[in-house]
């Protein structure tokens, strides 16, 4: 069901350090900071040859990320993103088997534009889990 690792994304106390680490001193091409006030969070994105890394960082006070660096206050891996082709079908067959989606179980449009859904980090081993249809 799963394709490949679109992203893994990394909570991050400041962006604009965040960043300037993954540009000067890795030598990697990031994006320019994008708001996402849907999701509550700026997210810059890292490319690499294989996959991208997801700089995230709060906006808002409602964040989700600010309660994450509440208690990881130098920031971490936050979720990783694996690529679907039919996300509702990839929906369907996870609740199925009794994977719980966050949320209201309703797709939301991600920072590439596309859909995407969250599964409790309980029922995968610990991690959050984001499913992007591509």
């Amino acid at each position: 069901m799963i394709g490949r690792l679109n992203h893994v994304a990394i909570a991050v106390p400041d962006l604009e350090a965040a960043t300037a680490t993954y540009r000067d001193t890795l030598g990697a091409a990031v994006s320019q900071p994008l708001e996402l006030p849907e999701h509550g969070v700026t997210v810059v994105f890292v490319e690499l040859p294989n996959t991208k890394i997801e700089l995230l960082h709060p906006l808002g006070d409602g964040s989700p990320i600010a309660g994450f660096l509440e208690k990881n206050a130098s920031g971490g891996i936050h979720h990783v993103c694996y690529e679907v082709d039919d996300i509702l079908a990839a929906r369907d067959r996870l609740k199925a088997d009794g994977a719980r989606v966050l949320g209201d179980g309703e797709p939301k449009t991600g920072a590439h534009g596309k859909p995407v859904l969250f599964l409790h980090p309980k029922d995968f081993a610990g991690t959050l889990v984001e499913l992007e249809q591509v």
